[in-house]
């Protein structure tokens, strides 16, 4: 059987695997703790699901434009004007199959053979893939752990090439949750501002942060990005609705009609009842946020005050998101691992605990936990951690 060349390319997710892998132990019989997905662990909120029940019952099941309905729209607008004061007209606007699915069409529309995306790492595991099936080179500029994973401007700027057609950046990060302050966030829209490349804004953990601070958008900081920069979110970690699979994006119109007519050739419309409940969650009341970003701090200072008890591990506190990126060099050679994946895999097998090595993340020496699970889980997954090391 034959397989296409760019395939080869492309590894799997990494993130995906290890919850498959959970899961698989898991109807085996065997008790695992999953601290691998990165998906909020709380239910949908009340109104968006009675929205899309009451989509259901008007009986609307049928296709709608590509690139979503008006009144989606019109909810992504209101957002983006309300929580980021950016305004834009629905020809500015997409919404695609998830947040992942509006990075894929992205690239695929911006990229050509050649071309550079720089990515500040640790990254994400799926940016560097998505570059590679678009035909373009990923160029990795990873960012300082002393630093707290966060990239200074000359860093940036070093990084940058003739051949740079898109950088990406993601505040709150996913893995490192590294948060950027307004006055960084200024200092690198003033790097990008005069640069000849798409500068892609992945803010899909922004209201996640425990560091007190809301700053003001890149796009507002810097208005002169607005013509060649684009705002990528998502409903998933927000709203705690990552199964129902709603992304979007807002940039210049030319870039969004070629995301449109990508996504016509390929998936068509997002689900129309998903459509639906998105536009509630976005336009509708935001009562429910707080109260998960409270429990989502509760949980991190817990889990950075048990990596601070466990010989050979440390940790960045991260600002943002719900991940922490363990820096396990300490315990890998004792453990006899040669890299976080190995060491993922044998806490897995050894402590039944799941969580996700650093190397597709671009750090080897580091895994990821996520903290989107109860109190209990956590409490219960740390034990084991903590016994196996101290047994090896």
């Amino acid at each position: 059987m034959r397989l296409s060349d760019r395939i080869a390319t492309v590894r799997p997710s990494a993130t995906l695997a290890v919850t498959a892998k959970v899961l698989e132990l898991k109807a085996e019989g065997r008790e695992v703790i999953g601290f691998g997905a990165g998906e909020p662990d709380f239910r949908t909120w009340p109104h968006v699901c009675e929205a899309a029940h009451q989509a259901i019952d008007r009986g609307e099941f049928y296709y709608t434009a590509v690139g979503g309905t008006p009144d989606l729209k019109k909810a992504i607008r209101t957002k983006l004007a309300r929580d980021n004061q950016l305004e834009y007209a629905d020809k500015e606007v997409v919404a695609s199959c998830g947040g992942k699915h509006t990075l894929y069409n992205l690239m695929q529309v911006t990229l050509n053979p050649g071309d550079e995306v720089v990515i500040p790492g640790p990254y994400w595991v799926s940016y560097r893939d998505m570059a590679l099936l678009a035909g373009a080179e990923p160029k990795v500029v990873m960012a300082r752990e002393e630093s707290g994973f966060l990239l200074s401007p000359e860093e940036l700027a070093a990084a940058v090439t003739d051949r740079t057609r898109m950088i990406i950046i993601n505040s709150p990060s996913n893995p490192t949750g590294a948060a950027y302050s307004e006055a960084s966030l200024q200092s690198l829209a003033s790097v990008l501002a005069d640069k000849d490349c798409w500068v892609v804004c992945d803010d899909v953990y922004e209201f996640i942060r425990y560091d007190g601070e809301s700053p003001r958008h890149m796009l507002n900081l810097e208005p002169r990005l607005r013509e060649h920069a684009v705002v990528v979110n998502s409903v998933s970690k927000t709203y705690a609705m990552t199964g129902w699979r709603l992304g979007y994006a807002a940039g210049p119109a030319p870039l969004v009609k070629a995301m449109t007519t990508l996504q016509g050739q390929s998936t068509t419309n997002p689900t129309s009842i998903v459509q639906v409940a998105a536009g509630a969650a976005l336009s509708g009341p935001q009562d429910e946020l707080q109260p998960m970003v409270e429990e989502f701090k509760r949980r991190r200072d817990y889990v950075c005050d048990r990596i601070g008890t466990i010989d050979g591990l440390s940790v960045v506190v991260p600002q943002g998101a719900f991940y922490v990126f363990v820096n396990v060099a300490g315990v890998l050679e004792r453990a006899g691992a040669a890299d976080g994946d190995e060491l993922a895999l044998k806490l897995l097998e050894g402590a039944g605990v799941g969580l996700v090595g650093g190397n597709d993340f671009g750090s080897p020496a580091h895994v990821r936990i996520s903290y989107a699970t109860s109190m209990e889980q956590l409490e219960r997954g740390f034990d084991n951690i903590e016994a196996w090391l101290k047994s090896v």
